[in-house]
């Protein structure tokens, strides 16, 4: 049986949060929130950890977990920078923010020969959900008509924050619960009736409540390299009007391959509650969620012990 990998995108800048909100603790003992995802995976059986941070925050980022975890599980790090893009492409002087979700992963490539498993740094994710990715990895094979992945979908109402808006990938799921699409909503705000979203940030629509959201919580073969490579080309030919700010969304690729026959994606509904440090007034929230999981015998008060 395959041991899947975890690869664990870090290298946003937090600048909602106003910080490092990858390495900021949130348990008792100065646990992160990967700590747990790390944990939570190891015991579904992944065998393999790799961390895609921005090299600039390497040494921090090393003496918070990296070198702890390195002893615990094979783990690899890559570099999401801004200069990693096809040859014949220049980079504008002035764009300094990451190139997005897909182009992270695509930075795996030369590192991740499993079937794997993507999540976000700052989200916590719950036991459950990776028990569900991890046995899915351990037995996947791509179909020769299509390839075969995942993801652990949310409700969206789990998934909300008092403090903000939030982005999400909102999913159409047909009754043999695979994805039929998938549409990247980057401002959701939840009201005290509803969910909304805006494009303009003045008119809010309504998400229907109840709806499976994407957390970024993905499983792919590594088929996804190529095709990721060859839309990063496409994204950045198709986008030099808006090119310093633009991103290479993954849930964008994902919903692409869907609607061009290439990829089926199972979607497990997940019924854990979301955790994040989106905003740093979020912190709270997950410090008493974390000490709850403790006292109810879910964590041990000390992960690494």
């Amino acid at each position: 049986m395959v041991k899947p990998t975890l690869v664990i995108m870090a290298a946003g800048m937090g600048s909602r949060y106003g910080g490092l909100k990858q390495i900021d603790p949130v348990g008792p003992s100065g646990e992160i929130i990967m700590d747990y995802s790390i944990y939570d995976a190891m015991k579904a059986g992944f065998g393999k950890v790799v961390f895609i941070i921005k090299k600039e925050i390497e040494d921090a980022f090393r003496e918070t977990i990296g070198n702890r975890i390195s002893k615990i599980v094979d783990t690899a790090y890559v570099y999401q920078e801004v200069y990693k893009v096809p040859s014949n492409f220049e980079v504008p002087q002035d764009r300094i923010k990451p190139w997005g979700t897909a182009h992270a992963v695509l930075c795996c490539k030369d590192v991740v020969n499993t079937p794997f498993a993507v999540i976000n740094a700052d989200d916590f994710y719950g036991s459950t959900s990776f028990e569900e990715i991890g046995k899915f990895l351990s037995e996947v094979k791509d179909d020769r008509e299509f390839y075969n992945y995942a993801m652990v979908g949310f409700q969206l109402e789990n998934t909300l924050t008092e403090h903000g808006t939030v982005a999400r990938g909102v999913c159409n799921v047909d009754n043999e619960n695979y994805l039929v699409n998938i549409t990247e909503r980057t401002k959701i705000k939840k009201f005290e009736d509803a969910a909304k979203y805006t494009e303009d940030g003045e008119s809010w629509i309504d998400i229907p409540k109840g709806s499976t959201v994407s957390m970024n919580t993905w499983g792919f073969t590594p088929s996804i390299f190529e095709e990721l490579e060859e839309g990063f080309s496409k994204f950045l030919e198709g986008n030099k009007e808006n090119i310093l700010k633009s991103e290479y969304f993954l849930p964008s690729v994902v919903d692409n391959l869907i609607a061009e026959g290439k990829a089926k994606v199972k979607v497990m509904t997940s019924k854990e509650q979301w955790y994040g440090v989106t905003y740093r007034e979020d912190k709270p929230n997950i410090n008493k969620a974390i000490n709850d999981l403790i006292n109810s015998g879910v964590y041990p008060e000390k992960l690494w012990d």
